[in-house]
């Protein structure tokens, strides 16, 4: 057994280095989630940059499933690195996982395009895109058990909380640096090669908390579980072997992890391709629309995480869950709303029900393969609006031409620049939709910690966590913007984040138990 004077070291270690642990778990994830998601924030461009071109749609959603391998791999990587850690200890797992999360996105950064090397290019992509999603997969379970066991119980739900807020921050973080870098460079060299830009100097910040890191002692819980002899000996076959923790593993996925992958990517992710891909709204505003509304709600984590300390993990994750449910069609109805333009390219004019057309123009100009004409509007209230139309090049430098028609395809750009007020109502849409994030997020790690002993905690948490996030939500943008595209509503894509978080709602509530209190050891 531990002797009293090193238990007793812990508990003074517990207390006082916890905002020690705390900065240094927070600031590592949040720059491994910046890595992951900018990512997705550059999806359109990263379409164009390495896929063949010829179908605007196809490309994106080719982009959105290499997008989503990252995700899909991800419980592959709890399996792995939750066995590590539940073996080694939770330090030494999290710093291999950052340094692997930041190799792979700065050779991303580095990678010809498919106009450089052909098909080689979306292969090793979705290769460095894999690793990535191995990283993470053993980053967050890492950071959420490390902090946890140092929380004390009745403050868990609160301290862990920090840790929630940095999947946002680092969204908060791509956007920032995606619209800097692209007011700097222009939109034009951007889309060429500034995108790379972000991919690269994550490498700068990787070596910074990689040092801070390596600064941290082990888990005292896991120092002390060590101490004693009590480590596991095979924590995968614990976890997933023995039949009640294989229960708790998968009301853990069912009754909370999955419910809350796609609230989270609904609101925050999906609501970002929303804006862009469907509604047309110019990238910049787009990104500073998900930006400020993501800087409004992120303290609302470290809210719900410490309300779960005094009500519960289960009564703020569910009121939350079903609260999404009910309120996502009346809230994408009310985007459309405040964009309220939408270009018609069998009419070749923006058309808008609810805006006044002060100045509208049309130019035309030849390029080597044709007319690129050129639709301008401006309405009375400030909205502007522009779509560029030219004939589609392929890869072979020949417009393409539509086979069942035999007339060349056009290539159309769209920008819409909603006026002040309607990106105010946008801002306060997202804002709703990310506190139902924070509603679900913000007391999760708490639950998945306490629901597992010390010993495979690790591993036991990170499955459920990362199967729920990475396949049922990573998957939130793909299978929405295909529906979209396969069904022609634009309401269609929110049809499964609604199913998937009904069914969370139901086993969670009827089926899970409240966790709140006392870590098992």
């Amino acid at each position: 057994m531990v002797k009293n004077s090193e238990a007793q070291s812990i508990q003074v270690e517990q207390k006082s280095g916890i905002w020690q642990v705390i900065f240094a778990s927070s600031a590592g994830t949040m720059i491994e989630w910046y890595d992951f998601y900018i990512f997705g924030s550059l999806a359109v461009i990263i379409s164009n940059q390495f896929y063949p071109k010829g179908d605007e749609v196809w490309a994106l959603l080719a982009t959105l499933f290499t997008f989503a391998t990252g995700f899909i791999v991800r419980p592959f990587g709890a399996i792995v690195f939750g066995r590590l850690g539940d073996l080694v200890g939770r330090k030494y797992t999290f710093l291999i996982t950052m340094l692997l999360m930041g190799g792979a996105t700065f050779l991303i950064g580095l990678l010809p395009n498919y106009e450089t090397i052909g098909y080689a290019a979306p292969i090793i992509l979705v290769i460095l895109r894999m690793l990535q999603g191995l990283a993470l997969g053993g980053e967050y379970g890492g950071a959420a058990t490390y902090i946890a066991e140092y929380s004390p119980d009745k403050r868990r739900g609160y301290y862990t909380s920090y840790i929630q807020t940095t999947a946002t921050l680092g969204l908060f973080m791509s956007l920032i640096v995606i619209y800097v870098t692209r007011e700097i460079m222009g939109s034009k060299d951007f889309e060429d090669w500034g995108w790379r830009l972000p991919f690269l100097i994550s490498i700068f910040l990787i070596i910074i908390s990689t040092y801070i890191r390596s600064k941290l002692h082990e888990s005292p819980l896991f120092r002390k579980m060590k101490a004693e002899g009590r480590t596991s000996k095979n924590p995968i076959l614990e976890s997933f072997g023995n039949k009640e923790n294989l229960r708790m593993v998968l009301l853990a996925l069912f009754g909370a992890a999955a419910g809350q992958g796609v609230v989270w990517y609904t609101g925050q992710y999906y609501a970002l391709f929303f804006l862009g891909s469907t509604l047309k709204v110019d990238a910049g505003v787009k990104d500073i629309i998900v930006a400020i509304s993501l800087l409004i709600a992120t303290p609302f984590f470290i809210y719900f995480g410490a309300l779960s300390d005094k009500i519960g993990r289960k009564r703020v994750m569910m009121t939350g869950m079903i609260t999404a449910v009910i309120c996502w069609l009346p809230i994408y109805w009310g985007m459309t709303q405040f964009v309220g333009v939408k270009f018609d390219a069998k009419a070749g004019k923006f058309v808008s029900t609810t805006r006044t057309v002060q100045e509208e123009k049309m130019t035309e100009k030849d390029n080597p393969f044709g007319k690129e004409k050129i639709y301008e509007v401006v309405y009375t209230d400030g909205t502007k609006a522009k779509a560029v139309v030219k004939p589609l090049i392929g890869d072979d430098k020949k417009p393409v031409v539509d086979k069942q028609t035999g007339k060349v395809k056009d290539d159309i750009k769209v920008s819409i620049k909603p006026n002040f007020v309607s990106i105010i109502g946008l801002i306060a849409l997202v804002v709703a939709q990310v506190l139902f994030v924070t509603m679900v997020y913000g007391p999760i790690a708490a639950f998945l910690v306490e629901l597992f002993p010390t010993r495979i905690r690790y591993t036991s948490m990170s499955l459920p966590y990362h199967i729920g996030n990475g396949v049922f939500g990573g998957l939130t943008p793909f299978i929405a913007t295909a529906a979209v595209a396969s069904t022609g509503s634009m309401f269609a894509g929110l049809y499964y984040p609604m199913a998937v978080a009904t069914i969370t709602f139901i086993v969670g509530t009827f089926f899970v138990r409240e966790t709140y209190g006392k870590i098992q050891e």
